[in-house]
Order: C-alpha cells, then structure tokens, then sequence
C-alpha cells in the first residue's frame, strides 16, 4: 500500500529509543497483515532482551531531569501531545481500521478517548499534593510528599491501542516517571504514531521509548530488569500472572487490567427502549473484543422474551464489512484463532442446549468475520458462560429474583466489569454492594474515561487506570518527621 495517509510520516516501521527511530539489532522484523483481508501493511522490528535492556537504560538516564521539571512543564508536552492527537484524528482513525479492523466511528472514538488523558493528567498532577499531618506527639510535625517511582513499563493489548497507551503513559509521564512501552505485534503502528507525534512536540530523548518484538523475550527483560520500578499491563488472566511472578523478585509495582466476564443484568422494571441499544453497544463494539464487553446477559424472566426479540432485532440489522467502509457497524476479528475460538465456544453452547437466534457461524465474507451471534438458554454449564468469548457473541439466560441474578453473575473467577438496567434505586445501591465488580454500570455502558478508575477484582487484576488513582498508581509516599521543635 502506498500513501494511504495523509501524512505518511505518522507510519513508522521502526522502534524508538532514546529519541531515535531504530531496527532490531538482528535485523529480523515481524509481518503485519490487515486483518479484514488479510493483506501485508507493514513490518515491525522484531526486538529482543537487548534492544529492551537498551530502552531501559535510556529511561533510566532521562529520568532525573523529567522528575526534576515542574508538573506544569511536564503538563504543557502533554496537552500539546493530546492536541497533536486530536489535530491528526482522521490519519490515526484509518491506520487504527488497518491494523485492527474496527469501524472507523469506533476508531475515532478510541482515539478522542486516549487523547483526554494527556489534559486530564497535566492538571491532576498539579493537585497531587502531600499533606501535613495533626500534631501527633508534642515537638515534633510529621509531612508527607508524593514523587515518581521511576522507570516504568507497560504492554498494552492489540484491542485497544490507541486509547490503552495514553491511559498508561499519560498518568506515568505527568506524575515524573519514564517508560518503555511494548505494544502487541499485531497492532504496532498505533503506538509508533503516537510516538512520533509525542516525538514532533518535544518529548526529550528516553522519556518514551518504544519497542516491538517478542512478548517473551522483551517482557522477561522488562520484568527481570532491576531498573524498572513498575510494570502496567493489559492482557490476558494466564499472562498477567506469569509476569507478575517474575517481578516478584525485583519487587515491582504492579497494575493489572486482565480478562473478564461481565454480566448484564436486565430486570423487568428497566426501560427496555434504552437496555436494548446499550446491550447492543456493550456487546458489539470492536466486534466484541473488548475486556468489559457484555458476556453473560441474565434477564429477569418476565423481560425475557421482550428483550430478546429487541436485541434480535437490532442484531440482524448490524453491517458487517470493511472497517474503512463507512456503513459498516461491525469489522472483523483480530485474527483466524479468534474466529476458531469464537466458533467453538458457539458449538459447545448448541451442543448443550442453547437455540439459535441470529448467526452462528464464521460469515460469508470469508477471513476473519464472523456472524453477530444471538443465543439463548444459557446454562452454567456452558463453556460461554465461563470463558471470555471476545467475539461477537451474546448469549441470554432467564432468571426469577435478584439473589439470584447476583449469584449468577457472582459464579465466575472474574471480576472486572457488571452492568445493571433497573430504575430501582434502593435496588441499585443493593447491586452495587453485592456484584464482585471493579466496576459497574447501570443503564450505562460507557465506562472508561480519564476522570474515572478502571480496574477489576479477583482474577480480573489489581490497581487502576484512569483518575486519581490512576496517577497515585506511578507515584510513592515519602514521610518526613521532624523533631526539635518543643522550642
């Protein structure tokens, strides 16, 4: 392909370290293809433990001068990084439809989205403040200061990347800290785009630094490294928990956003013309590739047949097609193993039971569609209802009381995100006691937001992105006491 964008300097095929756009010390690069049709796009260099050793080391240099320059220094390089974003929204959208395959509308989205960071974080920082603690003991005044904890990482997930990157990087770099970021190789170019364009506002040399390559090889450095202090990853239940075990030694903090198993509880007293299109985003989007999407729907029994046929409705009326075309609703899955995995989790639920509403199969477009799914007769027993499905996929089961749509979506190892359409307040409050979630959303789907904390319990991670937790989470608590003062 040749100039499909705009501004063509914002593709970039190599890494950057220590402010220099750079190869594999092998030379060796990785394949990456358009996931609608599955033509080349481009290739990455495919780093290793060297090369990461290198951006460590490099942010570890830049680190003392950017601790060392005001909240408001560091807050101007992120708005004007922000507004560089915004300024090159159409250009990003597209390269984000090429290597993920989303709409163009959602890739938009995504990209306004992680664009708010950097304003957000620019002025949170510069209420980041210690405190003076009461007179505890006569003479003496105790203080508290907060200051960066130095260099840190983040892997950031191919579902997202132009908004998952900003959540990590803008918190880190307003609060002083350096990075070194791996961005999934099926979706480098994301991260290479902003770098560059945080490059052309003057981020200094090792601030950011940017690797792709082999998950093993540059994960095991980034977390083997004594120089890193912190580790932010996106991803996977199994991978989280490896890389948190091998930063056990060098005593890392850690923030991590894993897999999920939201439910989406209808109760029969909800505004089924406002439950029915917020399933349906909450579902759909990205093709249902995302960690907070809807897995389970639990539908109070008397709702149960006027919900269904509502989202029926809307799930046979969803264009499936090329991101770039512009009627298109839902694009293609990352890849054939999301198809296969996609597929499977279908044949299992129609094997023990569940009917068939809508789809159900990989689409006639061939690749890597697949058919916007609708089943109902969910069971516990079902792998759907266990498993994340990351696919376009919505399966309902009926229920009779509110415990027991709360046990049911209580009966997973998951705990990231819950979704809740009632306009029983006391209810309301109840849930939101009661559901094992990070987070939860009623009447509402729309989470995540820079003035908010996103993260999940149980096996869903701990720590936070987004809000002032999210700044706290790149930051360490130093106490003072000082004596002598009785005269």
């Amino acid at each position: 392909m040749q100039n499909f964008l705009h501004d063509m300097g914002l593709f970039r095929e190599q890494c950057l370290i220590n402010g220099a756009w750079r190869g594999a010390d092998s030379g060796k690069v990785l394949r990456v293809d358009n996931p609608a049709d599955g033509s080349l796009l481009g290739q990455a260099p495919d780093c290793g433990a060297a090369e990461t050793r290198q951006a460590v080391e490099a942010a570890q240099a830049a680190f003392p001068a950017w601790k060392a320059r005001t909240p408001q220094e560091r807050g101007a390089l992120l708005r004007a990084w922000g507004q560089a974003i915004e300024d090159n929204l159409e250009d990003l959208a597209r390269l984000l439809t090429l290597e993920e395959g989303k709409p163009l509308a959602e890739a938009r989205g995504e990209i306004r989205q992680g664009a708010s960071y950097f304003p957000w974080y620019a002025e949170e920082i510069r209420r980041c403040a210690g405190e003076v603690t009461p007179v505890f003991r006569a003479g003496v005044q105790a203080l508290t200061r907060r200051e960066p904890v130095g260099v840190a990482a983040a892997i950031t997930p191919w579902n997202f990347p132009m908004s998952m990157l900003p959540r990590k990087v803008a918190p880190a770099l307003a609060a002083g800290c350096t990075m070194v970021v791996k961005p999934a190789s099926a979706t480098p170019y994301s991260a290479l785009a902003l770098a560059e364009l945080a490059q052309r506002v003057g981020l200094p040399a090792g601030v950011l630094n940017v690797l792709t390559g082999g998950a093993r090889a540059i994960g095991g450095e980034i977390t083997a490294n004594p120089l890193v202090r912190k580790l932010s990853f996106t991803g996977s239940t199994a991978v989280g928990k490896e890389l948190a075990a091998q930063c056990g030694p060098t005593l890392k903090r850690l923030s991590m956003e894993l897999g999920g198993n939201a439910p989406f509880i209808v109760f029969a007293d909800a505004d089924l013309e406002r439950a029915v299109p917020t399933a349906l985003a909450c579902k759909f989007r990205n093709a249902g590739q995302t960690c907070i999407c809807a897995n389970r729907f639990l539908v109070e029994r008397s709702a149960y047949e006027a919900f269904a046929q509502g989202l029926l409705a809307k799930v046979r009326a969803l264009r499936v097609g090329n991101g770039l075309d512009p009627h298109t609703d839902m694009g293609p899955l990352i890849n054939a193993d999301a198809v296969a995995h996609t597929d499977a989790l279908v044949r299992d639920a129609l094997d023990k039971g569940a009917q068939l509403l809508a789809g159900g199969k990989p689409h006639s477009l061939g690749g890597n569609f697949y058919e916007p799914t609708l089943l109902t007769g969910l069971t516990p027993q079902m792998r759907i209802f266990r498993e994340e499905i990351f696919g376009p996929v919505a399966a309902l089961m009926p229920f009779d009381a509110e415990e027991e749509a709360v046990a049911l979506a209580n009966d997973t190892e998951y705990g990231l995100a819950s979704y809740v359409c009632t306009n029983n307040m006391p209810r309301i409050w109840r849930l939101f006691r009661d559901l094992q979630y990070g987070m939860a959303g009623v009447n509402d789907a729309a989470l995540a937001a820079a003035e908010t904390p996103f993260g999940g319990t149980k096996n869903s991670g701990l720590g936070r992105e987004g809000g002032r937790e999210g700044l706290l989470e790149y930051m360490e608590t130093r106490y003072l006491l000082l004596g002598g003062l009785e005269g």
